[in-house]
């Protein structure tokens, strides 16, 4: 198939991209009905059955950056397939694992797949009719909340009712169809750069860099925040990644076009993708524990793993049902004025939490506003994003993005971490946290979402038509504030 535009049924490729999406997506939340079980499952340590869940953030930080470069210089639908084949080989090694190191593996290969997303974005960009195209973005970007949600009911449940192994035989299956829909019916789209110089040190470095310090933010509580260890890895973040950006600066084809990315609309989105992603990841940390901690406690609500993940999934199928909206409000205020509305929904739907937080219904209200202020949030990054860069560097660009809302959600995992763990109270001779642990939690999220809205009001919208004329008016008229 060509990438013409008026050859292209936009329907069908925006369905069969957020189906890829939530596919992917599916991936991070697959694990989390069997965390307490994996040890005896995998006959190993609870310490290394973490691994089974930071293999997958690790593999996809340093992949997804890589992926959209790769997209850029090669075609963003060869690379969307070439994504697809790790999310099929990561889950089959999974559902034969018997032991942690092949689990691990297996979850390292999911995490390759996860640019998924950022390239089915920036692939819309090259197929999709300027007036559909705001739409579309919004549909792809809420497919990943969509599959979260929906991930997390249908682990549990197949996990409390038949064998582990099949979740993973499962999204084996799930991929290979997104895989054969990618190939019958998303066109290739614009064609690469015919650049054949791929930048191998920048991204060694980016990975070095990312691992480094995404290990020492979800390992850190384990380890001990001032241990050796964490300490050493936040220096080797520091010293690797300040060298990255100075290689970068220096090469005539960087991973990452660091000029770019320092233009004021594309680092203050970035900025601000930080800390959406913050604020999106601390209520889904909160929210669980509250619906299953024991009602003895005075302020747990005693649901099963199965009942938690299905008043959770209304969340994300209102990150969808609002992403129309979000595309309305981007095409008439600019996305700009979208970020900032669903960055302040998110703060709102936290301090909501305060009244509604003793009962099941009330917490699905919290995480309905939450998630459609997500919805409105993700919807309009990419739009930001791609009305600041040219159309050759869209995916790479993207996929930047994607990175700095999973660097958030991995810092917000950790301060959340750490106010839970010395909150607490004693139940039964166990330390669980407590009620205003749960609430500084909570007041946390809503301060970054308010810090997310007022950066994203405050974005500098520029668009690049007097650089690129013909390419860049679509996405151009899209971004006006």
């Amino acid at each position: 198939m060509n990438g013409s535009k008026s050859d292209v049924r936009p329907h069908g490729v925006v369905v069969v991209l957020a189906f890829a999406g939530i596919v992917a997506a599916v991936m991070q939340t697959l694990v989390v009905p069997l965390i307490g079980d994996l040890p005896r499952l995998l006959d190993t340590s609870a310490s290394n059955a973490s691994w089974v869940v930071t293999a997958t953030l690790l593999s996809a930080a340093v992949a997804t950056p890589v992926a959209g470069r790769l997209g850029d210089m090669y075609g963003k639908r060869r690379m969307l397939f070439a994504s697809v084949v790790p999310l099929v080989a990561g889950s089959v090694v999974c559902a034969l694992s018997s032991s942690v190191v092949p689990m691990i593996a297996g979850r390292g290969l999911q995490g390759l797949g996860m640019g998924v997303v950022p390239l089915g974005v920036s692939l819309l960009r090259d197929v999709t009719p300027p007036e559909r195209l705001g739409s579309a973005i919004a549909v792809m970007s809420a497919s990943m909340g969509v599959g979260g949600a929906l991930g997390l009911p249908f682990a549990a449940a197949v996990a409390e009712n038949t064998n582990w192994r099949v979740l993973f035989w499962v999204t084996a299956a799930l991929s290979a169809i997104v895989g054969v829909l990618i190939r019958m019916l998303v066109p290739a789209g614009r064609p690469g750069t015919g650049s054949r110089r791929f930048d191998v040190p920048g991204a060694i470095g980016l990975g070095a860099g990312l691992v480094s310090l995404l290990l020492a933010v979800s390992k850190g509580s384990d380890w001990g925040w001032t241990s050796g260890t964490t300490l050493g890895l936040f220096t080797a973040a520091v010293v690797v990644l300040l060298v990255w950006a100075r290689w970068e600066l220096r090469t005539p084809e960087p991973l990452v076009d660091l000029r770019v990315t320092a233009r004021p609309q594309i680092l203050m989105t970035n900025l601000a993708s930080i800390l959406v992603g913050f604020a999106m990841y601390a209520q889904s940390l909160v929210v669980p524990q509250l619906l299953q901690l024991p009602e003895e406690t005075g302020y747990g609500l005693g649901q099963s793993m199965l009942a938690m993940g299905l008043w959770m999934a209304p969340g994300g199928l209102m990150m969808m049902a609002l992403s129309p909206l979000g595309a309305k409000l981007s095409a008439a205020r600019g996305p700009k004025i979208t970020l900032g509305v669903g960055s302040l929904v998110i703060a709102v739907g936290y301090g909501a939490s305060m009244l509604l937080m003793g009962s099941t219904a009330g917490l699905l209200v919290v995480t309905i506003i939450c998630s459609a202020g997500v919805g409105l949030a993700y919807g309009a990054m990419p739009a930001l994003i791609m009305g600041g860069v040219p159309q050759e560097e869209t995916a790479s660009a993207n996929s930047f993005n994607t990175l700095m809302r999973s660097i958030g959600s991995s810092v917000a995992a950790a301060v959340i971490g750490v106010v839970l763990a010395q909150l607490t109270t004693d139940f039964g001779g166990h330390l669980l946290p407590s009620q205003g642990g749960f609430r500084a939690a909570m007041l946390i999220g809503c301060a970054v979402g308010l810090l997310a809205s007022v950066v994203a009001f405050l974005i500098p919208v520029r668009p690049v038509a007097a650089e690129e004329p013909e390419e860049a008016a679509p996405a151009a008229s899209a971004t006006s504030a």
